[in-house]
């Protein structure tokens, strides 16, 4: 948003004119993963499209989370390679922080 109180309608006005787009985006919560990891809380999610680029921005409660999310199959692979339950590769998986070797690594 641009300094001061400029009205929302003209905002608008004006960047059609350079050829920009915006569109909100209805979403609950949004992921970044990476190296570090975060989640966006109750996010504001605008798409903005301009000269044939398309950008987001996001603006909410960031919180980083930590270490690597994992998902049912990485578990399952886990299960497979360990030959161990469900409930110890998931435990593996969080005493990892979703690292799948070092959850197999662990339970060998």
């Amino acid at each position: 948003m641009m300094p001061g109180s400029m009205d929302p309608k003209k905002m608008q006005k004006m960047m059609k004119q350079f050829g920009i787009k915006s569109e909100e985006i209805d979403a609950e919560e949004v992921m970044i993963k990476g190296k570090e990891n975060y989640v966006v809380k109750n996010p504001q999610v605008t798409l903005i499209k301009m000269k044939g680029n398309e950008s987001l921005q996001i603006m909410g409660e960031i919180q980083k989370s930590k270490g690597k999310e994992y998902n049912e199959e990485d578990v399952e692979t886990v299960m497979d390679k360990a030959n161990v339950s469900k409930e110890e590769a998931e435990n593996a998986l969080k005493n990892s922080e979703g690292d799948i070797a070092d959850a197999i690594m662990e339970l060998s």
